[in-house]
């Protein structure tokens, strides 16, 4: 597990360079998204489906990133789009190319729709994180 969270850590800060995040973040973003999937496996280890998992983790991730732009002074955006990258089914978006590629259209169909649920489930992770009104994640008022 802490192989694993180390390289989302790896995996996230070099997508946070190819984003141009600011030097002085790398670690906050970086952290991030391994903390976005950590929660993943976390989630998955409670029994929940990928689906779910991805819901429940997005969410997580969308709180982490709007405690650490209210901490840091920053925009949300600087820790959540870095942070995604460990989420988002880039494995399942390949084999769904691949399937029609290859014809196989019943796995096309299968993968695309386990693919698009989890689009899903992130996305909709996304908004519950933002629902939540934003003066509780404002530290100084406390």
């Amino acid at each position: 597990m802490i192989l694993q969270f180390l390289l989302a850590m790896v995996a996230t800060s070099s997508f946070a360079v190819l984003y141009g995040v600011p030097k002085n973040q790398f670690v906050y973003s970086s952290l991030t998204g391994a903390l976005g999937w950590i929660s993943y496996l976390f989630f998955c280890k409670l029994g929940a489906g990928i689906v779910f998992a991805s819901l429940f983790a997005s969410f997580f991730l969308t709180i982490v990133s709007r405690l650490f732009a209210s901490i840091r002074k920053n925009p949300v955006t600087l820790y959540l789009v870095t942070g995604i990258f460990t989420l988002v089914p880039g494995a399942g978006i390949y084999y769904t190319s691949y399937y029609f590629i290859m014809n196989n259209m019943n796995q096309f169909a299968a993968k695309g729709m386990e693919t698009f649920k989890i689009a899903g489930a992130i996305s909709i992770g996304i908004i519950f994180g933002f629902s939540i009104p934003q003066r509780l994640f404002q530290l100084k008022n406390r």
